[in-house]
């Protein structure tokens, strides 16, 4: 009896060998795909997040601004001048567009930093110039980009020279929200 040698595969070993080929090769890809993403949203937290920080210090530099005029017109009682012109006052320094509602920040606004907002307004897009400076303000040369940013002053209860800022940073990455939030605690300069 002599029996029959088959050396050649069948088309059932064939399609497991592709099936087992194909789970192989697709795993990776989509680790990586979802690596890309991740990358993606994390590059898009770190610019908000730097975002907000630079909205705080923006409001800190219009602390001291109010401090520098106070000191400059050679009041009696400078720091309290200064702090009532920043928190109350109606300069360009002074943020008290912010305490009733939310504000926008544009550095390059030639009248005030900041100018209060509501609903759509407050999502108003960021650009980014040439000179990488982000304003609201559609320049030249200027890139749009996913980001708003709004600034928000709160009175600290039972503390009259204190105030809650806060610096918030949205945008939207494939249809899904984000948001940052950077809040600092600014008081009168002593």
């Amino acid at each position: 009896m002599t029996m029959k040698n088959s050396t050649g595969f069948t088309l059932v070993e064939t399609m497991v060998a592709v099936a087992i080929l194909a789970l192989a090769v697709s795993g990776p890809l989509f680790a990586a795909s979802r690596a890309l993403v991740a990358a993606d949203i994390s590059q898009g937290q770190l610019t908000a997040s730097y975002l907000a920080q630079e909205g705080i210090e923006y409001v800190r530099a219009m602390r001291d601004d109010a401090y520098l005029h106070a000191y400059q017109a050679n009041g009696s009682n400078v720091s309290q001048d200064a702090w009532t012109d920043f928190t109350t006052g109606s300069n360009s320094w002074s943020i008290t567009p912010c305490t009733a509602s939310a504000c926008t920040l544009d550095p390059l606004r030639s009248s005030s930093q900041v100018a209060a907002c509501s609903g759509a307004a407050c999502d108003a897009p960021l650009y980014i110039l040439s000179t990488g400076v982000y304003s609201m303000q559609n320049l030249s040369g200027a890139e749009v980009t996913p980001f708003s940013r709004t600034i928000q002053a709160f009175a600290v209860a039972g503390y009259p020279d204190d105030e809650r800022i806060v610096s918030t940073v949205k945008w939207k990455f494939h249809g899904v929200p984000y948001v940052v939030t950077v809040t600092d605690n600014l008081t009168s300069w002593q």
